[in-house]
């Protein structure tokens, strides 16, 4: 039992440190050809959007907004593969431990 407690602790630590590097991470997804850049936050937060003056036309605004979601899809994505990376090695030996959010 006592064993059992101190994997889970280390866990635990482990998690906590993923995390941190998680929220410091910034990833950057693209679109267009890099027409359209989004910078998120490993944690998933919205940093910026940059936005080349040539996907700028006044008469075709929707494949601009188009241009942005999938630069966000794309970051987002990205940000979803950092986390298996970081996280996936510490969870995944959680399952047997029966805790909660494992």
């Amino acid at each position: 039992m006592q064993q059992m407690l101190k994997q889970a602790q280390k866990m635990q630590q482990q998690i906590t440190k993923a995390k941190a590097e998680l929220a410091e991470a910034e990833l950057t997804g693209t679109a267009g050809g890099g027409l359209v850049t989004a910078t998120v936050s490993g944690s998933g937060d919205i940093k910026s959007i940059k936005i080349d003056p040539k996907a700028v036309d006044p008469e075709d605004v929707e494949t601009l907004e188009d241009l942005v979601v999938a630069a966000l899809h794309n970051a987002a994505e990205a940000v979803r593969v950092l986390t298996e990376q970081k996280m996936g090695p510490v969870a995944g030996g959680a399952g047997g431990l029966g805790l909660p959010g494992f």
